[in-house]
């Protein structure tokens, strides 16, 4: 490999990786917070917490390396005009489309690790992910529920006492439920228990052998004492029941034999990062254009504009494919083709734009 490409190579994989770091860094602390959200909700067990990180990262990549990608290179090839090196290269005849080969270097292997990640890796870890969410709220024992602690129920289902548990976490002893509902206050106690799952997915905590007293939360005598040989509670839902062929859960192979249009939407969302990176990279090159002193910056969030402008277009041809408004066959080719046509034009233009000055200035020498 050429000198010149192992520098610019090595400049480009540089920037790329910085800005790669620090908006994963970034998006690090978004994913952490909605997280937490959701487990304050009681809709993820607080144990899934770092395993459900790390797979909602890796479902994130597909999203954030193209940003990271064109941020990277702007950066790069702005140092480059920055410090005079880009007119010391032109004034040798090395233009943009002399940088096509270093450039590539750095794209394509980005590109396929989106590819990977948007067709492979993300639809896995978002299925993993959903599991384990559905094994855990099935097993109370793993959402928090310990002999001899009281533990509350998500979404405020009330309160629950357990004095023994059996190792896979079913069957319990010496039990005790205590459950607000509107201006009435229910407490059931039993000497055994168990929890089932019914098809859909509804919990049921069922008590055997025990009383129950029903009454007013405020002040009143209006209480009510019953005894019981088996008592059945519903427990809250806590967003457990499995989505059933949901496309996201849909691998990449079983989109593209389902016929329905939310099918469809998901299989181009898929695609849509690995275009979108590719064009991104091509149309760097021709926006880090600039004079030696000029400030680089302005085009850097003129770059993060662009992104914006292609995620909202992209989910919005997405939603229009799910809803019928927009054929599947067309999908969102629309949007990709004309992108990648006007990138590869900016760039050649780019390109071409050099190579007369070149001359003139090499005629007039």
């Amino acid at each position: 490999m050429p000198k010149l490409d192992r520098y610019l190579t090595r400049e480009f994989t540089q920037s790329v990786f910085a800005a790669m770091v620090v908006l994963g860094l970034v998006s690090l602390g978004g994913v952490f917070a909605d997280l937490l959200g959701e487990i304050a909700r009681g809709k993820v067990p607080a144990g899934l917490l770092l395993s459900q990180l790390g797979l909602r990262l890796v479902d994130f990549l597909p999203i954030l390396l193209p940003l990271s990608l064109m941020l990277g290179l702007l950066l790069a090839l702005g140092r480059l005009y920055r410090d005079s090196e880009m007119p010391v290269l032109a004034s040798i005849g090395i233009g943009p489309g002399r940088m096509l080969r270093p450039l590539m270097m750095v794209t394509l292997p980005v590109v396929a690790v989106i590819a990977v990640c948007a067709l492979w890796l993300g639809p896995s870890a978002k299925r993993l992910g959903d599991q384990m969410v559905y094994e855990a709220n099935r097993n109370l024992l793993i959402t928090g529920l310990e002999p001899g602690k009281f533990t509350a129920l998500p979404n405020n289902g009330g309160i629950v006492y357990v004095g023994g548990m059996s190792a896979d976490g079913r069957t319990f002893t010496q039990m005790f439920v205590h459950r607000l509902e509107g201006e009435r206050v229910d407490v059931s106690t039993s000497a055994s228990g168990s929890l089932y799952l019914e098809r859909d997915g509804t919990r049921y905590l069922r008590l055997d052998d025990g009383f129950r007293v029903e009454g007013p939360a405020g002040p009143g005598r209006d209480y009510r004492l019953m005894r019981y040989k088996r008592n059945e509670l519903r427990l809250p839902d806590a967003d457990i029941k499995r989505r059933k062929n949901d496309p996201e859960l849909e691998s990449t192979l079983d989109l593209l034999t389902d016929a329905r249009p939310e099918a469809a939407a998901q299989l181009h969302w898929r695609i849509a990062p690995i275009l979108l990176a590719l064009a991104f990279a091509l149309i760097a090159v021709p926006m880090a254009r600039s004079a030696p002193r000029q400030a680089r910056y302005g085009r850097v969030l003129m770059a993060f504009l662009g992104y914006l402008v292609g995620m909202n277009l992209t989910i919005l041809g997405t939603q229009w494919i799910s809803e019928g408004k927009s054929p599947a066959a067309l999908g969102l080719w629309w949007l990709f083709l004309p992108l990648l046509a006007f990138a590869a034009w900016l760039y050649v233009r780019d390109g071409k734009m050099s190579t007369p000055k070149l001359r003139r200035a090499g005629a007039s020498a």
